[in-house]
């Protein structure tokens, strides 16, 4: 007797020595064990703003659960892992990239959105002039990364330390509102990473923005992974890439 495995179909089909076909289903443990992974995504976050704003302190608190003041400013960029076990069927891998206050002003920004998922642009409620800076980095950043469709990607507005007097409109939820309906934001948090107010319900909220948006990312992922062209030569047969050295 002979066994032939087919592990798309799952199914085990046997041959006796007299020529009998006998096929029946089988769950296999390791296929059974593959069906019970949970679905993994990777998401790159942007997390953007003015210089001294409490961007660093945001993703520390988020994903180490500390906080100090002593931080030096961020020089370019600098990345995050963070892992959540999302739901029974669902991992999220967030890497979020922390990305200097000044680099607006610069040329790479371009290079640091690429292929982002969804952002935070954060603000300091102390002091109005970075929260009169937030609309320019809202246009600079749907001006270099887009969602597949050429929709905006996910961004969520973080009115950060709270926890000291406020300036401005924030102290203005209404007003608040309205700002993020017109300048096209998903939501917006009032956060402290201080004393850790709304860090993991901002980001919570960023993530189901994302998710309602995953099938257009994939699909689009699905297709630059299996995108290929061959030139042909003119017998119509592929030719193969000659060096021109």
């Amino acid at each position: 007797m002979y066994v032939c495995v087919t592990r798309r179909r799952r199914s085990v089909r046997s041959v006796n020595q007299k020529g009998d076909k006998h096929s029946y289903t089988l769950y296999l443990s390791n296929a059974n064990q593959n069906s019970s992974k949970p679905k993994d995504h990777l998401y790159k976050i942007l997390v953007i703003g003015d210089l001294g704003t409490g961007k660093t302190s945001i993703i520390k608190r988020y994903v180490h659960r500390f906080f100090t003041q002593h931080y030096r400013a961020t020089i370019g960029v600098d990345f995050a892992l963070k892992v959540l076990n999302w739901d029974d069927n669902t991992l999220i891998r967030l890497q979020l990239w922390d990305i200097a206050g000044q680099e607006r002003y610069g040329n790479m920004t371009r290079v640091y959105y690429k292929e982002a998922v969804g952002a935070f642009i954060v603000f300091d409620v102390t002091r109005r002039t970075t929260f009169e800076s937030v609309v320019n980095w809202k246009s600079d950043l749907d001006s270099k990364v887009q969602l597949p469709d050429g929709s905006p990607i996910p961004c969520v507005l973080l009115a950060n330390k709270c926890d000291q007097p406020a300036e401005g409109i924030v102290s203005n939820p209404s007003k608040m509102d309205e700002y993020c309906q017109e300048n096209g934001f998903a939501a917006w948090f009032k956060t402290s990473a201080r004393d850790n107010i709304n860090i993991d319900e901002a980001a919570r909220g960023l993530v189901e923005k994302i998710l309602e948006c995953d099938s257009l990312i994939n699909n689009e992922r699905d297709k630059e992974t299996d995108h290929f062209s061959l030139t042909k030569d003119s017998n119509g047969q592929p030719e193969s890439r000659k060096c021109s050295c």
